[in-house]
């Protein structure tokens, strides 16, 4: 069997999603009972029940602010909960407050930062949690070899321990962080926590983790697997539970749910499609090219060319290592390109000069938010006007009461919240209200290109909606928009022209009525090439 084969037939993993149990106990792994957690006077999270039984995968969704992270906090140990409330694992009282007491008692977390060191090997990941194997004062290399393998095969890897873990693909980093969390279970019933596992994960990885996943459960280990996306609840989970406002208002077999239900629990009402008008329906007064790139060469780019028109979204899509993924910060100058011209409206924008190229007008929005798409530690006034501060200046003085108004305005225009956070640290809101703030930076500037990378990675669905209208929005004003994503459907829904790349490349052009989910996928596959307008790149 290789690295991510399935179970075999037969064995507790269920067909359609879920895993079944793989012990005969009916001991829940994990029961919640009455948590509740409140902030100041603001109760965040209300009573609830939950329970997931050993062997199951039990997806828990909600938008940024339902109380999804606070539930994790409390059953780490990081917060307290409210009197009255308790939780159980494997019928084992868990001590609230106490992080080595969730540890001892049987929960691992994987989070969306894996807290893996790329500079050494799988195996020295995997013993820095636990200790080495140790003869008089010498690690028994030998003997951690072997348990390392035992470790990774409860998740279907069979890599060598020994690689480096920056060699590794997203989907095995991600395997060897639940195989660290597992390893030291031992055979128990416990639960696995996993934080929004694939948020940063290319499509093509997801299903690898997804089988990881399912082997983990044949262990007997109760998966609590809290995402944004849909999609997974139905591919992955036998369970779900969904958290609005800190209320659970549903929790069920996925198979009694469907799909609008579940958006209708998450936001309270019918989530209204956004989709895109077609650029061929566009009245034609936005027809000129705004943003031009002419071969441009990179460590990972091989001669890209490329034109988008005023009034215009395109899409780029493509494997890890196709070169999408540096393709936007080469073409704003974040990242350094060897040849090749940028131009916007005939204004050359030089290489890897980024205030050049805001000072033509381009916009760049960064696929890592918490890395390099805003600054954490500034408030949200801050963030939203540092890119144009020309406003509030006056005889030498910043003046923070006119600043303070224009982020409130866009507070508003963007729906962010809470409205009255203007003065809050970027790090204190959610992840999707944080994006729209980031964007919001970019769009108060009227850019003339906007480069949008990964822009609603991470995010819940209304967020995701929003970012979407926004979008919209700035390219009816006229923008010449470049949406790099690994989300199909978003490109989809969103682009007039998708671009996918191959080996550094632009490899096929998809217009018009090819621009779908299916085409996109056969294009990317290679399956069908007869539906694509190949690019002629000689």
């Amino acid at each position: 069997m290789n690295e991510f084969d399935e179970p075999p037939l037969g064995s507790p993993v269920l067909q359609g999603g879920g895993a079944a149990s793989a012990t005969t106990s009916r001991v829940p792994a994990l029961l919640a009972e009455g948590l509740a957690k409140t902030f100041n006077g603001r109760t965040v999270l209300h009573p609830f029940t939950l329970r997931v039984m050993p062997g199951e995968i039990h997806a828990l969704i909600g938008q940024n602010g339902s109380g999804k992270s606070t539930l994790i906090k409390i059953l780490s140990g990081f917060h307290t909960p409210d009197p009255g409330g308790n939780c159980h694992i494997s019928g084992e009282p868990l001590e609230f407050g106490n992080p080595h007491a969730s540890t001892q008692i049987g929960l691992r977390f994987v989070h969306q930062e894996l807290g893996l060191i790329g500079s050494v090997s799988i195996l020295d990941n995997l013993a820095f949690t636990r200790g080495f194997e140790t003869r008089m004062g010498t690690i028994c290399r030998s003997e951690e070899n072997e348990r390392a393998k035992r470790a990774l095969a409860t998740v279907g890897m069979d890599t060598d321990p020994r690689v480096l873990v920056a060699s590794l693909t997203p989907a095995q980093r991600t395997g060897v962080a639940v195989a660290r969390a597992i390893q030291s279970i031992g055979g128990q019933a416990a639960v696995l926590v996993l934080d929004e596992p694939t948020a940063t994960l290319p499509t093509e990885e997801v299903e690898h983790l997804h089988a990881m996943l399912r082997r983990a459960a044949t262990e007997g280990v109760g998966i609590l697997y809290v995402t944004h996306h849909l999609d997974e609840v139905f591919q992955l989970a036998s369970q779900v539970s969904v958290l609005r406002d800190g209320f659970l208002v549903e929790s069920c077999s996925v198979h009694e749910i469907d799909r609008a239900t579940i958006v209708h629990r998450l936001v309270g009402s019918e989530l209204e499609a956004v989709q895109r008008v077609p650029h061929e329906s566009l009245d034609g007064r936005n027809q000129s090219s705004a943003l031009k790139v002419e071969a441009l060469e990179t460590d990972f780019i091989h001669g890209v060319t490329l034109e988008v028109n005023s009034g215009e979204i395109v899409g780029v899509y493509g494997l890890t290592g196709s070169g999408r993924e540096s393709l936007l910060g080469a073409v704003f100058g974040a990242l350094p390109r060897y040849s090749g011209t940028v131009t916007i409206d005939g204004t050359t924008v030089p290489a890897y000069r980024p205030a050049e190229a805001i000072k033509a007008g381009i916009g760049y929005l960064a696929p890592d938010r918490k890395a390099s798409g805003g600054f954490m530690h500034l408030n949200a006034t801050e963030n939203l006007t540092l890119v144009d501060l020309k406003p509030f200046w006056k005889r030498g003085f910043l003046r923070n009461r006119p600043e303070v108004a224009v982020a409130r305005e866009w507070f508003a225009r963007l729906q962010v919240r809470p409205a009255e956070g203007t003065s809050a640290i970027l790090s204190s809101f959610s992840g999707g209200n944080q994006q729209k703030i980031i964007l919001g930076k970019w769009l108060r500037t009227s850019p003339k290109a906007l480069l949008l990378d990964e822009p609603t990675q991470g995010v819940d669905v209304g967020a995701k909606a929003e970012l979407h209208r926004q979008i919209i929005k700035a390219c009816d004003a006229g923008a010449a928009i470049v949406v790099s994503s690994s989300d199909v459907e978003e490109l989809a829904s969103l682009c007039d022209r998708v671009l996918i790349m191959r080996n550094g490349r632009i490899a096929v052009e998809l217009t018009g009525e090819h621009v779908n989910e299916v085409e996109i996928n056969r294009n990317f596959l290679g399956v069908d090439e007869t539906t694509s307008v190949e690019r002629n790149l000689s």
